[in-house]
């Protein structure tokens, strides 16, 4: 099953009230380094500092009166926690995030600081996935998964509904992990500007996201690591078909590269984003040639920072 964009403009009417419409920052001095025009799409000025919001809130604001008596849960290592979280808080419900020992401190911190209640285990899929089980079955909560969800994914789709209300564009690069960002924007983006190509970005360390679409099958990045932590995921079997159908193509880059962007944008916006937010800049600095004298667009997909761990 695959959203629509009649389910992505239904999601931006449901969310509007709750999320910010992000503003889009230019730099002439990046536009001189990589030979286009670029338009930066500030999601780390989201409310919970990403993206995420927009599919957690679609999600939980999505569910009947029946189904939210018993609550929401997710596994998640960061920005969905958060989001998933404060969605339940607007809903006046109680959310369980389910989060790796190793997440970020500053993350778990915000997760509960939103309200939910965190379970810690062991940083596997396994762990997270049997421990998110046990919860579902112990509390009947209703699951809203981080990506592979077609109410997420349709809320991921209104960063398009904006950017293309608030720029011309001939390309839009995007951050790709588990693929909720990349196919809601995609699938928005192709039935209203067919002109406008979207690409995917992801860390050569995890590239999985390219190798499924070179080969036609999904094809995941077992124990990869990356200072672009957010992007560790794989697809699922909602956003990869979607991604397949709708998206141009797969860049991929280099930690070096990823920081290179994450400094730049800090030096010529004045923006901090995490690491995964800087891997679509990255992607276009290394493949400039491709988008010379274009518009490109680039989401800019989130700002939590862990302040005392900066990679420069």
């Amino acid at each position: 099953m695959s959203p629509t964009l009649d389910d992505v403009y239904a999601a931006a009417e449901r969310i509007g009230p709750y999320i910010h419409r992000t503003p889009v920052f230019t730099s002439a001095a990046i536009d001189e380094l990589v030979g286009a025009h670029v338009i930066f799409k500030c999601e780390n000025l989201q409310k919970i500092g990403a993206f995420k919001i927009r599919g957690a809130s679609n999600a939980v604001l999505s569910l009947s009166e029946y189904a939210v008596q018993s609550g929401v849960a997710t596994h998640s290592s960061g920005n969905h926690a958060a989001a998933l979280a404060q969605a339940a808080r607007w809903r006046g419900i109680k959310a369980t995030v389910v989060m790796p020992e190793n997440a970020p401190a500053v993350k778990v911190a915000a997760v509960r600081g939103y309200g939910a209640r965190v379970e810690l285990c062991k940083p596997t899929l396994q762990a997270r996935e049997s421990t998110l089980a046990s919860i579902v079955s112990e509390t009947n909560a209703s699951v809203v998964h981080p990506y592979n969800d077609v109410r997420v994914i349709a809320g991921q789709g209104t960063v398009a509904l904006e950017m293309l209300e608030q720029a011309t564009l001939d390309a839009i690069i995007v951050p790709v992990g588990g693929g909720g960002l990349l196919s809601g924007i995609a699938l928005t983006t192709k039935p209203l500007k067919s002109g406008t190509l979207v690409y995917g970005a992801e860390p050569e360390n995890v590239d999985d996201a390219y190798r499924s679409l070179q080969s036609g099958k999904l094809m995941p990045a077992p124990n990869a690591t990356s200072i672009a932590d957010g992007l560790l995921t794989a697809l699922g079997d909602i956003t990869f078909p979607i991604i397949r159908r709708d998206v141009a193509g797969i860049m991929t880059v280099s930690e070096v590269d990823i920081i290179a962007a994450m400094r730049l944008i800090w030096e010529r916006l004045k923006l901090l984003v995490e690491p995964s937010a800087a891997v679509p800049l990255a992607a276009l600095m290394v493949n400039s040639a491709q988008f010379a004298g274009k518009q490109v667009g680039i989401v800019l997909s989130g700002g939590n920072v862990d302040l005392d761990n900066l990679p420069w």
